[in-house]
C-alpha cells in the first residue's frame, strides 16, 4: 500500500519537521509502504488529486524540512469538511482507492483531527482499509484535554513562545529608551480564545522586572479595567508594556472569517491592539507620552530565526511516532507528546483516540493566571520554559544595563516647556 500525508490550518515554525518525521517514519517500513504522497494544499489537494511523490524528491531537500518554517513546502488549507458534504467524502475515498492509499497522516489542530476522524470512520464504512492517524500541530496550544493527560503541548507552540520571549525582551529595551514620548507599548498576540501565546510574553522576564501586563482572553478584562491597570503602572514606573490577545474584547472589529468559521483577525478591518492604544490615548495616560501599537501577525507562526531546537526535535519525533501508531494501533488515533514524570523535563510519545481530540479546546488553566488577571503564575513558567529552549529566558543572553547614577545637580529643578502639559490623564480616569 501507499501512504498519504497532508497539512491543514495555520502553519507553525516547525510544521515541516513533523512532515520530515512522517517521511522518515514511513521509510522505516519498506515492506508495508511502497511510497508516500503529499497532498498539495491539504485536503484540497486530495479532492483535486494533486499528489506529490515524496520518495522521488531529492534527499537533501527532505533533510532541510526540519529547518523550514511555515507551510510552503507542500501547502496547507482551511477547507472544512462537514457531514453534509457527501460528494467531497466520496471523492476522498475515490482518490484513496485510485492511488492504493492504506495510510493517511493529517498534520493539524483540533479541526484537522475532526477531519481525520471523519475520514477514518467513512473509510471503515466504505470497506476501505485505511489507517488514519493525526499528527498534532498548532501554535495556540489549545488542543487536548484540560488535565494535560492526553497531550502536554503541541508542536509549534514552543517556537511561537520563543518568538514572544524574544520580541518582548527587545520591546522592553525600546520602551525603556522611548518612554518619555511613547510610554506604553501595546502588542497583539495570536490566540482567539486561549491565552497560551500572550502568556509566553512572561518567559522574557521570569523574574518579573519589566513593567509588563498580559491580557489573556480567559481573564475577561475590559478596556476600562485595562486603562486603570496601565495608569497604575505608569504612576509607579512611568512606562508599561501591554500584551493583548487578539481575542481581547474591544467590540466590533469588522471581523473576517476563515474556512472553518473562526474569526481571522489578521484579515479583519481593525485589531484589538489598535483599539486599545487608541482608547488609552483618548482617555488619558498618567505619564508623559503616548501609547503605540504593533501586531506581529503571521510572523509569529512562520519565523525560522525563532525556531526552538526543543520544539523542532519534538515535532520531528512526533511525526515519526505517528507512523508507529498507525502500524501498531491501526486507524483513529493521534500521536501525542506527554511529559515524563520527574523534576527534569523529558518528552515521551503516546497516542490518543481522534474522537477525544477532534474539535477539542483547552484554555489556559485558571490556576496559571494571577488573581489580578494581568499576568501568569510561576507554575506556567515552569510548564512552558522547557520547550522554548535555551537562550531566551533566565540564564540566557543578557542586555547591557547602564546604571543611572546622576552627578549632583548644581541648578534649580527645571521642567522643559513642552513637558509641562504632557501628562494627559483626565480626572475621571484617575485611580487610587
Amino acid at each position: 500500500m501507499n501512504a498519504l500525508v497532508a497539512q491543514s490550518g495555520g502553519p507553525s515554525p516547525v510544521i515541516n519537521a513533523s512532515l520530515q518525521g512522517v517521511i522518515e517514519g514511513c521509510r522505516a517500513y519498506p515492506g508495508r509502504i511502497q511510497t508516500l504522497y503529499a497532498a498539495w494544499h491539504g485536503i484540497e489537494g486530495v479532492l483535486n488529486e494533486e499528489l506529490i511523490d515524496l520518495y522521488a524528491q531529492d534527499p537533501e531537500e527532505i533533510a532541510l524540512l526540519k529547518h523550514t518554517p511555515a507551510s510552503g513546502a507542500i501547502g496547507t488549507c482551511r477547507y472544512k469538511l462537514t457531514s453534509e458534504q457527501d460528494e467531497d467524502f466520496d471523492r476522498i475515498i475515490e482518490v484513496f482507492r485510485a492511488h492504493d492509499i492504506g495510510y493517511f497522516f493529517y498534520i493539524g489542530g483540533n479541526d484537522s483531527m475532526d477531519t481525520a476522524h471523519k475520514v477514518s470512520d467513512l473509510a471503515h464504512a466504505k470497506g476501505l482499509d485505511v489507517s488514519c492517524t493525526g499528527v498534532p500541530k498548532t501554535i495556540d496550544n489549545d488542543v487536548g484535554d484540560p488535565d494535560f493527560k492526553f497531550l502536554d503541548h503541541t508542536p509549534g507552540y514552543g517556537s511561537t513562545a520563543r518568538y514572544w520571549a524574544g520580541i518582548i525582551r527587545d520591546t522592553n529595551e525600546e520602551n525603556r529608551g522611548m518612554c518619555p514620548s511613547e510610554c506604553v507599548s501595546v502588542l497583539q498576540a495570536m490566540g482567539r480564545k486561549a491565552g497560551f501565546i500572550p502568556a509566553a510574553a512572561r518567559l522574557a522576564d521570569p523574574s518579573r522586572e519589566m513593567p509588563l501586563q498580559i491580557y489573556m482572553a480567559e481573564a475577561h478584562h475590559t478596556l476600562e479595567s485595562l486603562h486603570e491597570n496601565v495608569n497604575r503602572q505608569l504612576r509607579a514606573t512611568a512606562r508599561c508594556i501591554v500584551v493583548v490577545s487578539e481575542g481581547f474584547d474591544v467590540g466590533e472589529l469588522g471581523e473576517a472569517h476563515d474556512g472553518f468559521g473562526h474569526i481571522e483577525y489578521g484579515a479583519s478591518k481593525t485589531c484589538a491592539a489598535q483599539v486599545v492604544a487608541g482608547y488609552l490615548n483618548d482617555h488619558g495616560l498618567a505619564a508623559r507620552g503616548q501609547a503605540t501599537w504593533q501586531v506581529p501577525g503571521v510572523l509569529q507562526r512562520s519565523m525560522s530565526a525563532h525556531q526552538s531546537p526543543v520544539d523542532r526535535d519534538e515535532a520531528l519525533a512526533v511525526g515519526r511516532h505517528a507512523v508507529e501508531v498507525a502500524m501498531e494501533q491501526g486507524t483513529g488515533f493521534m500521536a501525542t507528546i506527554v511529559r515524563a514524570a520527574g523534576d527534569t523535563y523529558r518528552a515521551e510519545y503516546g497516542h490518543a483516540p481522534l474522537e477525544k481530540i477532534a474539535n477539542s479546546f483547552r484554555p489556559l488553566p485558571a490556576a496559571w493566571i494571577t488573581d489580578d488577571g494581568i499576568d501568569v503564575t510561576d507554575d506556567f513558567i515552569r510548564y512552558a520554559q522547557p520547550f522554548v529552549g535555551e537562550g531566551m529566558t533566565a540564564g540566557g543572553e543578557r542586555f547591557a544595563r547602564i546604571a543611572p547614577r546622576f552627578v549632583d545637580r548644581r541648578l534649580a529643578t527645571y521642567i522643559p516647556m513642552r513637558c509641562r502639559e504632557m501628562i494627559t490623564v483626565k480626572p475621571e480616569a484617575k485611580t487610587a
